[in-house]
């Protein structure tokens, strides 16, 4: 008697299972900001040694934003549900991998190779997840598998720092494995998709993924804008020369990764164009409401991200609802209002003042947190309703992975101008020193000045973020209209 073929599971739960692991793969992604000073100190990595330690972070990024592209194509071409299993078991790997670290060195690499298979987990799961779907209800799954992605990114935090204290930061990393296995056991039997045949372009990705690690590790640097060091250019160098051996390579290639024909449509590219201003623009928010919570108002780093929170935690309810109505009205109005309200968000941003207090506070928060939601869906389903049938994952790929290098792009262009500017602006400060016979009253008052001009210019430097901010996400509006699809 035949073996009966495994039941096949339905359409519900496989996209459970498959926004599981995209919530798994981000929540991964945040979790070790919180759990960094354990990691430090169990590795032997001094205070003095923090910069070295951020490349826990940066490795990740790189991994992330690198791979992807060339993994999207692989389930273009081998299937997409072999291509998410294939991930689940890499970042599994990884994840162990980190686990079991006992050097800086063996943590770094842990970390790209777990952020390759968290990666390649988003263009599969958005792929399998939307196969075979019109294209409206492709833009409602979009949203929800994004939703899934962001409250990965908003639980990360707590989830890191409360294992961190509880079981020590190597548990964050043990503690996917049962959830990898899980996950893995319940895609058997669903459907396969995609394999559209052909080959796999695989020296035209490892040139593409050369050059996008060198451009994202030199963009990276903060001497970038200083011109005192070398190390910057010389990367961005490499990441320019690589980029270009790919575009001669690609044109005598059948199946290139790189598809012209992709990067000529015009939905594609507008959602290219807008999504890396939009990165750009989000990672300002990201990383200065932090920074002005402690830096400049000198609270707790506890507190700071108790405001971020009140940002990142409307962006999943975003995504459900960008979803929603590019299902019904098309993808061109979900972005331009999710835009309008993020610039709404700067402007308000650039008010704040040390007085800032509730309920503004929350309300100017998530009215951008929500705004940056509403775009998820949108681009993502502009980008994969531009492709051919057999270069959808490719185009959800590259339309995630235009985010995340523009938010490197806005971080580099964030530390380089904003210290360039509060140096100017603090630079002319005189420094209270005490004077020969000046009276302790007189001597305060000039403290207390200079303390009120260094707050000042703290202040004026990050209104500088939110300016920037505002205009970036107005910029984004003009690719936005021509974004097309997403109506039922």
């Amino acid at each position: 008697m035949a073996a009966r073929a495994p039941r096949r599971p339905p359409p519900a739960f496989t996209l459970a299972v498959l926004c599981a692991g995209v919530f798994l793969a981000s929540l991964d992604q945040t979790s070790v900001v919180t759990a960094l000073p354990a990691m430090m100190t169990d590795v032997g990595v001094s205070i003095d040694r923090l910069d070295d330690m951020a490349w826990v972070v940066t490795a990740y990024l790189l991994g992330f934003t690198a791979a992807m592209p060339l993994l999207g194509r692989a389930g273009d071409v081998y299937g997409y549900r072999r291509l998410y299993v294939g991930a689940l078991a890499l970042f599994g790997a990884g994840s162990a991998a980190v686990a079991l670290a006992d050097g800086l060195g063996w943590l770094i690499a842990a970390r790209a190779a777990q952020a390759v298979g968290g990666g390649a987990l988003i263009p599969a799961a958005l792929a399998l997840a939307g196969a075979g779907l019109p294209s409206g209800r492709r833009a409602i799954i979009f949203g929800v598998v994004g939703a899934s992605a962001e409250a990965g990114g908003v639980m990360g935090p707590l989830y890191g720092g409360a294992l961190a204290e509880w079981l020590g930061w190597r548990w964050i990393f043990w503690s996917n494995l049962p959830a990898v296995g899980a996950l893995a056991f319940g895609l058997i039997g669903a459907r396969e998709a995609g394999r559209s045949g052909g080959r796999l372009d695989v020296a035209g990705g490892a040139l593409l993924a050369a050059g996008l690690s060198l451009l994202t590790a030199g963009l990276a640097q903060r001497s970038l804008f200083s011109g005192g060091a070398l190390p910057p250019y010389a990367l961005i160098g490499g990441g320019c020369a690589a980029l270009a051996a790919l575009a001669f390579a690609e044109q005598r290639t059948a199946a290139p990764i790189v598809s012209a024909a992709l990067f000529r449509a015009r939905g594609f590219a507008a959602a290219m164009s807008a999504q890396t201003l939009a990165g750009a623009a989000l990672v300002l928010i990201l990383a200065a409401i932090p920074l002005m919570t402690t830096a400049v108002l000198g609270e707790s780093a506890f507190e700071g991200g108790l405001r971020l929170m009140r940002f990142t935690s409307a962006i999943p309810a975003g995504a459900l609802i960008g979803g929603w109505a590019s299902a019904r009205i098309g993808v061109r109005p979900p972005a331009v209002a999710g835009l309008a309200l993020a610039v709404a968000c700067f402007l308000l941003l650039t008010t704040w003042d040390e007085a800032i207090a509730e309920p503004r506070l929350t309300l100017h928060l998530a009215l951008g947190g929500f705004g940056f939601g509403l775009l998820i869906a949108p681009f993502t389903a502009a980008a994969v309703d531009a492709a051919r049938e057999e270069y959808r994952a490719t185009a959800a790929a590259w339309v995630t992975a235009a985010r995340t290098f523009g938010m490197t792009l806005g971080l580099a262009g964030m530390a380089a101008a904003g210290v360039d500017y509060f140096q100017s602006l603090a630079g002319g400060l005189p420094t209270p020193i005490r004077l020969p016979d000046e009276s302790a009253f007189a001597f305060a008052e000039r403290v207390a000045a200079y303390e009120a001009g260094l707050s000042g210019a703290s202040f004026a430097a990050i209104r500088l973020f939110f300016w920037v901010g505002a205009a970036l996400s107005a910029l984004a509006v003009v690719p936005s209209l021509w974004l097309r699809g997403g109506r039922k």
